[in-house]
């Protein structure tokens, strides 16, 4: 299929690329603030929504926003997703993202956990990965008082949110953490490698750059960028053994670079006995979570995943 018509539109109103290359992070990331949710559409109504608060382990209070799903009765146990926003480590919020996390939750019937990780560059690997394993851990002993099942604990992300989510269920795993039903993976970032065919067709003009994804590494690895590329829980594409992780969905977007690098991850998270489905979107491109305001077919990606996690939740 080719690029869907409306987002087709869209790229054509964006500035060229030589003009981004010139803003810095904090450019960007005050621009995301408010040009992102232009481009979501209205913000669904949910049963509730309620701004919590995590502990971390170094006592940096991380918040927490759940949000219940339309038709949701208190006492009634739901499947529940920890979620990590995207924005390539160093951008976006929670505000950011309510309008995504609203509709995420009625789409699937989850109660979502959205987690207002710390962002890079000032707070670089571990800190976002290890912020956000710290909200697993309190949403599984919290599972009670939020009306989540734990045995139906997901853990989910779109991008760097992705990268975030697949090193989470690295890191319960290794740590013999929270039991995670399953992992959602959407448009992944996994690799810092930016060799792969897709890359080379879709690097530049699809929203996504290569250019941008490689700062994005920069700042979430920073000067230790060298050595954190061989980290398995920095780059998961990187980790030498796969087995025993939780099930995954892995939804790839089919006009954006890092489209190849979330199919590898899928091929060998199914080498290695995962149970894994991966879809690639047809028409999409990268971060079209936030696009069903200016792109109705964007809601693919809504639909999708709450087809998949509705047949395994």
């Amino acid at each position: 299929m080719s690029l869907d018509p409306d987002i087709a539109t869209f790229l054509a109103t964006l500035p060229p690329p030589e003009a981004v290359a010139g803003w810095s992070l904090l450019q960007i990331r005050q621009a995301s603030e408010t040009a992102l949710p232009a481009l979501q559409g209205p913000a669904e109504v949910v049963a509730a929504v309620r701004e919590m608060a995590v502990v971390a382990r170094d006592g940096h209070r991380i918040a927490v926003r759940v949000y219940w799903p339309r038709g949701h009765r208190p006492g009634h146990a739901r499947p529940g997703l920890l979620f990590a926003h995207g924005g390539g480590w160093f951008q976006c919020s929670l505000a950011v993202y309510d309008a995504p996390c609203r509709a995420l939750a009625n789409a699937t019937g989850c109660v979502v956990l959205a987690v207002d990780y710390r962002l890079a560059p000032e707070h670089r690997f571990p800190v976002p990965l290890e912020d956000v394993y710290d909200a697993l851990c309190w949403s599984h002993a919290q599972a009670a008082t939020l009306d989540i099942d734990p045995a139906r604990l997901m853990v989910g992300g779109d991008s760097a949110g992705g990268n975030l989510a697949a090193a989470v269920a690295l890191l319960a795993r290794d740590r013999h953490g929270p039991p995670i039903h399953h992992q959602l993976l959407l448009y992944p970032a996994l690799d810092t490698a930016t060799d792969t065919d897709s890359h080379r067709r879709f690097g530049e003009g699809y929203y996504l750059s290569t250019a941008l994804m490689q700062r994005c590494w920069a700042a979430y690895l920073g000067d230790a960028m060298a050595r954190d590329a061989a980290d398995g829980l920095a780059v998961p594409a990187r980790t030498a053994d796969l087995r025993g992780l939780p099930p995954a969905s892995v939804l790839v977007c089919a006009y954006d670079p890092l489209r190849d690098e979330g199919e590898h991850y899928a091929l060998r998270l199914q080498q290695a006995g995962v149970p894994v489905h991966c879809e690639r979107l047809p028409g999409m491109v990268h971060a079209c979570l936030h696009l069903p305001g200016i792109a109705p077919a964007a809601r693919i990606v809504l639909e999708r995943s709450a087809a998949l996690l509705a047949a395994v939740a």
